[in-house]
């Protein structure tokens, strides 16, 4: 009996193992080397994990997700795979970005894989069945950070540049912040702030970083979500940002929960929380980025 307890186990584990979409494989942003790299190692190579539409239910939306993490690690799994997962199932592609971290890396690196992302994508972009003006940057905490500064840093691309995806615009069409890092002033987190800039960053370098500061007309819509209760990154972030985004006449939406704290991904055991994906898609849809327009 007890052996058939364990076969039947086995079986089961099994069959849930196969149930589990295969993993996608990440591809290098730079395959001949990323520019500025400090080795060969893994912490050195930018990467670009793609989770793609069915083919058939895309929308012809694309997503690049930036984890969060301090600009010192990656929540690859909550704030990077859990979320493109949950992109595909509104018929959303997504592109989960492994980016360079600190200490070992600083601005403008991270910025750099970034937007490099965003040319591939935008240069890919009938090999990835995704439209080239359908192309948004989500980003979590100090990934929050980095998808406000390619939505505030951004440029038309190189039209000379030998490489395709060089010539591409790095400007996305939208974005999406999730308890975003966005200010280095008064409501830093100073643990990002050091990670991103080094220690005594130039006055001038960490005003052009708080990117509430850089808001323009320019500035791609925007969608934010924080927590009242967040200790880790307080809700002014996004705050300060909306109202830019609101003073340049950029069309913005914000939800702000009394509670819940900093880091909760998808929020699925949280009843209120949980709420702020399906928000999301509604913004999506009156935007029509979910309307149907892809393969």
């Amino acid at each position: 009996m007890a052996m058939t307890r364990a076969l039947l186990s086995l079986l089961l584990l099994a069959g849930a193992a196969l149930s589990q979409p295969a993993a996608p494989k990440p591809d290098l942003l730079w395959p001949d080397g990323a520019p500025g790299a400090q080795g060969t190692e893994d912490i050195d190579k930018p990467t670009l994990t793609p989770y793609l539409a069915s083919a058939g239910r895309g929308t012809g939306t694309a997503v690049i997700v930036c984890p969060g993490g301090g600009y010192a690690h990656l929540s690859m799994d909550k704030e990077g795979s859990e979320i493109a997962r949950w992109l595909n199932s509104i018929g959303v592609s997504a592109f989960v970005l492994k980016y360079r971290l600190g200490p070992k890396y600083h601005h403008p690196i991270e910025l750099g894989d970034a937007q490099r992302a965003i040319r591939t994508v935008r240069a890919k972009a009938a090999d990835y069945r995704v439209l080239p003006d359908r192309i948004g940057i989500m980003g979590f905490s100090a990934g929050g950070h980095l998808a406000s500064s390619a939505g505030t840093h951004f440029d038309a691309g190189n039209p000379g540049a030998a490489d395709p995806i060089d010539r591409a615009g790095s400007r996305p069409d939208f974005m999406v912040l999730c308890y975003p890092v966005i200010s280095f002033g008064t409501f830093a987190h100073r643990g990002s702030m050091q990670m991103l800039l080094g220690d005594n960053p130039d006055p001038k370098l960490v005003e052009l970083m708080s990117n509430e500061l850089q808001v323009t007309a320019q500035t791609p819509p925007t969608f934010l979500f924080h927590t009242t209760e967040d200790r880790t990154v307080p809700v002014e972030n996004s705050v300060l940002f909306y109202l830019a985004l609101r003073k340049a006449g950029v069309a913005a939406e914000m939800h702000i929960y009394e509670r819940g704290p900093h880091g909760v991904g998808l929020a699925q055991t949280d009843e209120a929380l949980s709420s702020w994906p399906a928000r999301l898609a509604n913004w999506l849809r009156i935007r029509g980025l979910l309307n149907s327009a892809a393969k």
